[in-house]
């Protein structure tokens, strides 16, 4: 095998494919990147695969020689990252004749490199989805439902398939949502929007048979997904392959294949209030500048910040008391309907849920005692983001 490649295109590529290499893997092979060149396509790819998360990816090169090996991910992504720009050679040692491992020299301006590779055969073949669900959408619908959800599923490996996000097709959109126990966000996104009342120039419309569509992806795979849309543009598809067990994306030229989370995610749409007895409208900038300034103070054992609801004054405070540390308030003006009163947040929760909201200003609604709060986009993007207060110790 030999080819010739950019510095630049080789260390993107294998920075992105690297993400699917797992730090402990079951087995050598896992460890490496599946290096493919394809003469008569003119095309490099690579390929890496933890056995649940796989990604493929492919970049023009000038083949010489044909040829496939894998090669150490780290090692590989370590030197090229560190190499000057401009052209890079790849070629294998014909001279050594090993079955399993074999030498294989990267040559740049700079110098030359050589490494041990592992024979191509070993490495396990990315699963691949048939019969399945397919759906082709533009990369904006994703971004939009995954920013407004992704950040709330749970990290916590006992609980499964809350570590992924929801998505549920209905006739005209898509709804995405994400949970960890303790907070809730829903985006539901519309399939056939159009700007300005007329449709795009040259936007492809959403494809597929979305109703009745569901499928718990994890949240892993969907933030390799969102590095991948970072190179592409918000009007270019993504297709999207699901049978019982899989799920792959083909954009381009790339390829991200994940299993789906087992077990019926929960019921979200119940947990949801219908009526509020209080509606606060905040401007959603000042609230966040605010609740960062107090948030410094909160107290590092339970991170809670008490917000005060004001009808009299119209205004809504935010305080922190810390032991040992001091104390922080800071108040701004409101829109308020309904009594007033004190409620306490976790300040992280609390802030995710506003950095997430993509409007000026957003509405709470809340009742009382420690019922689930709503905050919600005034205008714009169909959110919810419901958060469960923490009851205040007197």
């Amino acid at each position: 095998m030999k080819f010739i490649c950019s510095q630049s295109e080789l260390n993107s590529n294998l920075s992105l494919v690297s993400r699917a290499v797992p730090s402990r893997p079951t087995h050598p092979v896992l460890g490496n990147v599946l290096v493919v060149a394809d003469g008569e396509k003119g095309r490099v790819s690579l390929t890496a695969f933890d056995l649940s998360l796989g990604i493929e990816t492919s970049f023009s090169a000038d083949v010489n020689q044909e040829g496939k090996i894998t090669l150490p991910a780290k090692l590989l992504n370590d030197i090229v990252s560190r190499l000057p720009e401009g052209e890079i050679t790849l070629m294998t040692d014909e001279d050594d004749l090993d079955d399993e491992t074999q030498l294989i020299t990267l040559k740049s301006a700079s110098g030359q490199f050589q490494l041990r590779g592992m024979s191509a055969e070993e490495f396990p073949e990315l699963p691949t989805v048939e019969g399945g669900e397919t759906l082709k959408l533009p990369i904006a619908l994703l971004t939009e439902g995954l920013k407004g959800s992704l950040f709330a599923a749970s990290s916590d490996e006992t609980k499964q398939v809350l570590t992924g996000v929801h998505v549920a097709g209905k006739p005209d959109s898509l709804e995405f949502a994400a949970t960890d126990g303790h907070r809730l966000a829903v985006v539901e996104t519309p399939l056939n929007r159009q700007t300005d009342g007329e449709e795009e120039e040259g936007q492809e419309l959403p494809e597929g048979d979305f109703e009745g569509f569901a499928v718990t992806i994890p949240a892993r795979a969907l933030r390799e997904l969102e590095r991948m849309f970072s190179s592409h543009q918000g009007s270019d598809r993504v297709a999207l392959y699901v049978d019982d067990a899989q799920i792959v994306f083909e954009l381009g030229q790339q390829r991200l294949t994940s299993r789906k989370l087992d077990g019926a995610y929960p019921a979200y749409d119940q947990l949801i209030p219908l009526q509020f007895t209080r509606t606060v409208s905040l401007d959603r900038k000042g609230f966040i500048s605010s609740l960062e300034r107090v948030a410094v103070l909160a107290d590092q054992k339970n991170n809670l910040v008490k917000c005060t609801i004001d009808e009299d004054e119209g205004q809504v405070s935010l305080s922190v008391e810390a032991q040992d540390l001091g104390k922080a308030k800071e108040s701004m003006p409101a829109q308020i309907t309904g009594e007033s009163g004190d409620i306490a947040f976790n300040v992280k929760y609390l802030m995710d849920g506003l950095k997430a909201l993509p409007t000026k200003e957003f509405q709470m609604q809340l009742n009382q005692g420690n019922q689930p709060v709503i905050l919600t986009p005034l205008g714009g993007v169909k959110m919810t983001y419901l958060v469960m207060p923490v009851q205040i110790v007197r």
